[in-house]
């Protein structure tokens, strides 16, 4: 499932190159056509993530409202600048990794090209016309004269005025990217610690704090040493403080580069590896049964709420 670095650069692309455009809405599979008339020939005036969600708002109040879920992803082809904020510690010019994944396009100006943009972004060959011929079972497609986007296989793909926009922010915990940092901080301190759940079911529940999925909860969970089955109400504050600082730092990382690296401080090459590839870029997430790079403990492997969980037994007690 895309964590919540994948929808902000999503959103990040629809605000460079679709907002302040007209934008035309089709339904090539179908099964969005209403909504597709409802915003065709709009404006769009806005664009924005928060946690997994992405809100973009139309002339005249009307809102887009897109959860991509387990296999949804936007494929945009035509002017896209992958650009994004690329300008930190992370920063690389084209990184490929040992799976295919080109996470940085092109850095600087815009290019034609077709991205896919989910938990994975991986560049293709541009098709020869213009607009391309849509492939697979695209949900919705908006056009403007420059730049297109395919959406497939989402879980939420609806049209929203106002107040439903609303209702559904109001049910999302703090997103470290659009909250005041001690606001989202004491929000996520009491939402935890006011239930008994388990912390590794806690991070998931998008109702405490937007936008972790499940290589973020395993590796911060492994980062601030905690046992994933502590329940919340037992996590001191410190360890809480400590965790969302870690979200906040995280997250613009993943943003930035399109890649979820959780391993700091490495250099020379094994950074380089890192970048490339996402088994050199993690503490123990998809390494069960691997020693802990920490203290050599063979990585656990469970499920809570049928969701693979990895951690380190010893380190995190």
């Amino acid at each position: 499932m895309p964590e919540g670095h994948s929808v902000h650069r999503i959103a990040r692309q629809f605000q460079t190159n679709f907002v302040e455009r007209i934008c035309e809405a089709s339904s090539p599979q179908g099964r969005f056509s209403d909504g597709a008339a409802v915003l065709t020939g709009r404006v769009m005036e806005e664009c924005f993530a928060v946690g997994k969600h992405m809100f973009a708002r139309f002339e005249d109040g009307f809102w887009l409202r897109v959860h991509l879920g387990i296999y949804g992803a936007w494929d945009f082809s035509g002017q896209v600048n992958s650009t994004l904020g690329q300008t930190g510690e992370y920063s690389r010019p084209s990184v490929e990794d040992s799976r295919g994944e080109n996470s940085l396009t092109s850095i600087g100006a815009p290019r034609l090209t077709r991205v896919r943009m989910a938990e994975q972004e991986t560049a293709t060959a541009i098709a020869e016309q213009w607009p391309p011929e849509p492939v697979g079972a695209v949900r919705l497609r908006l056009l403007t004269a420059d730049s297109c986007g395919d959406l497939r296989g989402p879980t939420a793909c609806e049209v929203l005025d106002q107040a439903g926009v609303n209702k559904v922010l109001d049910r999302l915990g703090p997103d470290p990217l659009i909250v005041d940092y001690d606001e989202g901080e004491r929000t996520f301190i009491e939402q935890v610690q006011r239930r008994r759940v388990p912390i590794g079911q806690l991070l998931m529940d998008q109702s405490v704090v937007a936008g972790i999925g499940n290589i973020y909860r395993a590796e911060m969970l492994y980062r601030a040493n905690l046992d994933p089955y502590t329940p919340g109400n037992l996590v001191t504050t410190d360890t809480l403080k400590q965790m969302w600082a870690d979200w906040w730092r995280l997250l613009r990382i993943g943003v930035e580069v399109g890649q979820m690296m959780t391993i700091d401080g490495l250099e020379g090459q094994a950074y380089e590896d890192a970048l490339r590839s996402r088994e050199d870029r993690h503490w123990v997430y998809g390494r069960a049964g691997e020693p802990c790079r920490t203290c050599e403990t063979p990585i656990m492997l469970a499920e809570m709420q049928n969701r693979k969980l990895y951690w380190c037994p010893t380190c995190q007690k």
